[in-house]
């Protein structure tokens, strides 16, 4: 498969890469700043930019989505904004935009996260964007098949735990590798609406 990866120089984009090239798929590398093609998806201007220079993709799979982390009495209209529009309207995009340039029986892959149903302190802008995003998966399932639309919900990352464990106290971590797993999971398989949540 030709695999459009956005997020790819980040920690979970890295082990995406590898896993999935591994698999002998065409991995198509998208960030701000590296990548093959370099676009931010928080701007549909350049979403559709990213699929005019991509071409016809079999899937799409995103590791992306910034939100601001501050405690809520001191968060503003502009944060919740800049949640929205850097962790949801950027993957709604991707998939909105991407219809006609993904295969007939090809696939979104999108990123939320475990405060979409268990919030902490000061995640509250995370909590919304995850909540949101999962609410589109299984909305834009029943509207795009034969595509196919899942969403990757994990824990902290083991592998992160020394810069993001504090902030997730008593949450289990789960490993990059069964986060890739997971991905392989929506990209080869058949399902479609389903929220992978890890660790299961």
């Amino acid at each position: 498969m030709k695999i459009l990866l956005i997020g790819a120089g980040g920690k979970l984009g890295t082990a995406l890469h590898g896993t999935l090239a591994g698999r002998g798929h065409k991995v198509l590398t998208v960030g701000r700043n590296s990548g093959d093609l370099r676009h931010d998806i928080a701007d549909p201007a350049q979403v559709a930019a990213l699929y005019a220079a991509a071409g016809e993709v079999d899937a799409v799979v995103s590791a992306a989505g910034d939100v601001p982390w501050r405690p809520l009495a001191e968060m503003t209209p502009q944060d919740y904004l800049d949640a929205f529009r850097g962790k949801v309207l950027s993957q709604i995009e991707l998939v909105r935009q991407g219809i006609p340039h993904v295969a007939g029986r090809g696939s979104f892959t999108l990123i939320t996260g475990v405060l979409g149903r268990d919030p902490v302190v000061t995640g509250s802008a995370a909590s919304m964007a995850n909540g949101a995003v999962e609410a589109f998966v299984r909305a834009a399932a029943i509207e795009i098949a034969p595509q196919r639309v899942n969403a990757v919900s994990p824990t902290v990352f083991t592998e992160s735990l020394d810069d993001y464990g504090d902030h997730f106290p008593g949450f289990p971590p789960v490993g990059l590798a069964d986060v890739a797993a997971a991905y392989v999971r929506s990209v080869e398989g058949a399902q479609t609406g389903q929220v992978y949540l890890l660790p299961r």
